[in-house]
């Protein structure tokens, strides 16, 4: 596959739906849908993926979604619409190998067996029914009706839903019921309603699919786009930073300063279709006996870490940028890999490499960190977003340079690249984009980042409660030396032994609404685990290493986020406010993880 041989896709702006609800509230209609999408490059075929889009708009479907602006104050109201049928009105099928053995959404299971995990009597192949969906806002702070519940999913409204099949998850019906109390405005088949309060800091935020059992599957196959919530008393005004960012209405060739970048890591079949793993011997070799002859799933995968590296849509691309400053929100929208980027003045150069050029990080998930931080390197957890500011001013016109990657093409454990373990392929997933300057078009007004004030920042109150909270893996009960066959959260006994538990455990954490409360995550697995809490920003504390001694939290760390790596061996602790009453979830943001039981529900109030 040739590199650097189409360009990066900036994407464009969601139109909102015409009519909207009120003067106060930014309405949307978005569908997901199937269709080919150019992500490889030219001479080879196209792509058949999923992805969002303005149902009135068909042309703006597109793998990543078209980027929601919203603004601080301004509610947002989607009308999510599950559009998996092909042209006669029969559902599609699922791109990728879905295991049925997992807990998971479980449409045949109907009402009584939705949501569990079913048994068989000989070892099943995928599940090839109407897929379930439900999109997750990653990072916003709103009600549980709105929050994406990995068991609010719903299936398409298609002409050929088998009978007997569970058409919706089990919280969809309590949700709709309480939505429409709320805004009166009625869910339909195969669709569901959020409304966001965008009561938050200015901040990158994301959305993405959260289907119970195949969220996995959902974002790998296209399922993921930008939110970006601008303005408000945390913002900076217009002209501070690099800018302008895609708006509606842009006229065609507009040149952007401030540019959003999911990278993800893929594999591709010679036809151009997604290449995931289809059973578990793709992982360790492993080829059975499975379920039910053994506790081991057929299918699932513990990680996936895959040949290609993906930037906005397109495999390798190339940007073309001025001597200027520029703002990127990077997003590492990877199933289970770290990405620790780089910007390097050669693509094969000898790892770990020498930086070109620093980014100036600038803001984390929550919004704008306390102040500016310089960093060589970037470390970005699955699901993390870092917001920077990179300086090409000093670069000669024509000169190329490389994003590359110096993580691992494995599960990442902590340590540096070189040192503790080797980094990923140079050839390969080691490169995500190339860049050439040109010449500056016009003046660039905006602020050096080193002298950059950015908003004032107020921590979190002082904390009520510590709770103590465990990440284990588990090998098979019969086959000891196979693992792992499931990720686990879970709590500390009294002796600081873990206490594993699954999803549909009792919940054990239940913070009072306003209630702000010391999360202390205890990692006894191997792997670094990135952590998320739905509906909350927080601030990370410090680490507590096995031999007691501290490790406050890193600079780039010191603003709000929402996820946060907890590393092998070593009590992770945050502070969060609960102020949000209802049911959520905190998970690991390891795909493969959150999907096999490293997810577990928690309640306020």
């Amino acid at each position: 596959m040739d590199k650097y041989a189409t360009r990066l896709v900036i994407p464009p702006a969601m139109p909102r739906s015409p009519g909207a609800v009120s003067d106060r509230v930014d309405f949307y209609t978005i569908g997901v849908r199937q269709f080919r999408q150019r992500i490889l490059p030219p001479g080879l075929p196209a792509t058949t993926v999923w992805g969002y889009g303005s149902t009135r708009h068909p042309r703006t479907f597109h793998y990543p979604a078209f980027t929601i602006e919203a603004r601080s104050g301004t509610p947002v109201r989607v009308r999510w619409q599950n559009q998996l049928r092909d042209r006669e009105g029969r559902y599609l099928p699922h791109l990728l190998p879905v295991d049925p053995t997992l807990h998971w959404a479980n449409p045949p299971g109907g009402i009584p067996a939705r949501d569990s995990r079913p048994a068989f009597r000989s070892t099943p192949g995928p599940y090839t029914g109407p897929v379930p969906i439900v999109t997750h806002l990653h990072g916003g702070r709103n009600t549980e009706e709105s929050d994406g519940y990995t068991e609010a999913w719903y299936l398409p409204d298609a002409l050929d839903l088998p009978a007997g099949y569970a058409a919706v998850g089990s919280y969809y019906e309590e949700f709709k019921n309480k939505f429409e109390d709320l805004f009166g405005d009625a869910w339909g088949r195969g669709d569901a309603v959020f409304q966001y309060t965008n009561e938050g800091r200015a901040s990158t935020l994301w959305f993405h699919d959260h289907a119970l059992g195949v969220t996995r599957l959902n974002v790998y196959a296209g399922l993921a786009g930008f939110y970006l919530l601008r303005g408000g008393p945390a913002d900076l005004p217009e002209g501070v930073l690099p800018g302008p960012a895609p708006r509606p209405g842009d006229p065609p060739g507009r040149k952007y300063h401030e540019i959003p970048i999911v990278i993800q890591d893929r594999s591709f079949h010679a036809d151009g279709s997604l290449s995931y793993p289809s059973g578990r011997v793709a992982f360790d070799g492993f080829k059975g006996p499975y379920i039910p002859d053994s506790d081991i799933p057929p299918i699932w995968n513990p990680e996936f870490f895959g040949n290609t590296m993906v930037a906005n849509g397109r495999t390798w691309p190339l940007l073309h940028v001025e001597a200027r400053r520029y703002r990127f929100r990077f997003l590492n929208g990877c199933n289970s890999r770290y990405l620790s980027l780089k910007i390097v003045t050669h693509p094969l150069a000898r790892r770990p490499a020498h930086p070109a050029l620093p980014f100036w990080q600038i803001g984390s998930e929550g919004g704008f960190l306390p102040a500016p931080v310089q960093r060589d390197h970037l470390l970005i957890a699955p699901a993390e977003r870092m917001d920077v500011v990179v300086d090409f001013a000093s670069v000669p016109v024509g000169t190329g340079l490389y994003l590359i990657n110096e993580g691992p093409d494995t599960a990442f454990g902590g340590g540096t690249a070189g040192t503790d373990f080797p980094p990923a392929d140079p050839a390969t997933t080691g490169q995500v984009m190339k860049l050439v300057v040109g010449a500056p078009t016009a003046p660039d007004t905006s602020v050096p980042p080193a002298q950059l004030s950015l908003p004032a920042f107020e921590p979190l109150k002082e904390a009520g409660r510590v709770r103590r909270l465990s990440l284990s893996e588990q090998n098979s009960d019969s086959l000891p030396h196979i693992g792992p066959r499931q990720l686990l959260l879970g709590t500390l006994d009294r002796n600081g032994v873990a206490v594993p538990m699954r999803w549909d455990d009792p919940v054990t954490e239940n913070p009072a609404v306003g209630a702000t409360e010391i999360w202390e995550i205890h990692n006894f697995t191997k792997d670094a685990h990135p952590i998320h809490i739905h509906e909350t920003q927080f601030q990370v504390l410090d680490r507590l290493r096995a031999d007691r001694t501290v490790r406050p939290a890193e600079p780039w760390e010191r603003g709000f986020k929402d996820t946060v790596v907890a590393y092998p061996g070593v009590a992770t602790r945050l502070k969060a406010t609960f102020d949000r009453p209802g049911r959520y979830v905190w998970h690991c943001h390891m795909l493969e993880h959150e999907d096999n039981e490293m997810m577990r529900p928690y309640d306020v109030g």
